[in-house]
């Protein structure tokens, strides 16, 4: 069949690179695209990256995947959005559209008749992600985030998707994988799930690094990714896999309890415990200090590296072995 979105087609061995204009209400936005149409029937997968800005080892992972893989190698059809949300990226280079201040993460399947971020959502889910077997959105630690790689998934009611999730998250490779205990939310990969689309999130770097490394093992990921789910053979100049992936489960979020400047006294990967100290914010105008504490016990796998943060802000968030 021929792979088509929007005006970009690709046919049966062959291999397509463009952009689609997007209608967003007051604005429109060029989505780039590579459309791989194997030279062998089999699974549609698609994958995400640049959904947040200054989210930028997805972004290049994904542009590589995209140069890289060739119809010839492929069974099936693979659908790759490097830059899913330009205004972001391009623009704002942070979480929220400079369009209407909206994470796209946050809502998802989107509105049509919404704002543009709510459209913008509306037309991914629609275009890539409902037509996907498969669906896999890529992320990193922000400009002011330090984060541990982890892959991400959601579990739903259906058991049999689950265990097709559970099987994609752990072929990635990453040591740790983080599940949800529901498919609720705005995020990309839960909407899939509510969809019955076996999603995956991918978070590799941090603090905005463009870091060839990550890059490299971000892409090393993904071939693997492709391989379990049948759509290229195992990729001979891929990195073993050194480590046994190991389920893990959130536990707690720590949010900002006011404007002002946030002094962390526990960081990424440290151990804590419901209660501990673990940093204070300091209203800059009258120096009085809001002591932050743990919400739950476990490791911190991503937190704020930001000196000012807002009420509300996510400043860490902890999780522990499933096991």
């Amino acid at each position: 069949m021929t792979l088509t979105v929007g005006p970009l087609a690709a046919e049966p061995g062959r291999k397509t690179r463009g952009v689609v204009p997007v209608d967003l209400g007051l604005s429109t936005v060029a989505i780039p695209l590579v459309l791989v149409n194997g030279s062998r029937p089999g699974p549609r997968v698609v994958i995400t990256g640049g959904v947040h800005g200054g989210e930028f080892v997805g972004i290049d992972a994904a542009t590589r995947l995209g140069g890289f893989l060739e119809p010839d190698d492929v069974t099936g059809q693979v659908v790759i959005c490097p830059v899913a949300n330009p205004p972001a990226v391009y623009d704002g280079r942070l979480g929220k559209s400079p369009l209407d201040d909206v994470n796209i993460n946050r809502v998802f399947p989107g509105d049509p008749a919404g704002g543009p971020t709510e459209r913008l959502a509306a037309w991914l889910f629609e275009n890539l992600i409902s037509g996907a077997d498969a669906y896999a959105d890529l992320h990193s630690g922000g400009i002011d985030e330090t984060l541990l790689d982890f892959v991400g998934y959601r579990l739903t009611s259906d058991a049999e998707l689950d265990a097709r999730t559970r099987a994609m998250a752990h072929s990635v490779g990453y040591e740790r994988v983080l599940f949800g205990r529901h498919a609720e939310g705005g995020n990309s990969h839960a909407a899939a799930a509510r969809q019955g689309i076996p999603a995956i999130l991918v978070e590799t770097g941090q603090l905005g690094e463009r870091d060839p490394a990550q890059a490299r093992s971000l892409l090393d990921g993904l071939y693997r990714l492709l391989h379990h789910l049948g759509v290229i053979e195992a990729p001979l100049h891929v990195a073993p896999v050194r480590v046994q992936p190991r389920e893990w489960v959130w536990t707690g979020s720590v949010v900002s309890p006011a404007t002002g400047l946030w002094y962390p006294g526990a960081v990424t990967g440290d151990e804590v415990t419901e209660g501990q100290a673990v940093g204070h914010v300091i209203d800059p105008a009258d120096g009085s200090e809001h002591k932050v504490t743990a919400t739950a016990t476990g490791r911190i796998l991503y937190g704020m590296n930001g000196l000012t943060v807002g009420p509300g802000a996510e400043l860490a968030a902890i999780a522990v072995p499933h096991d």
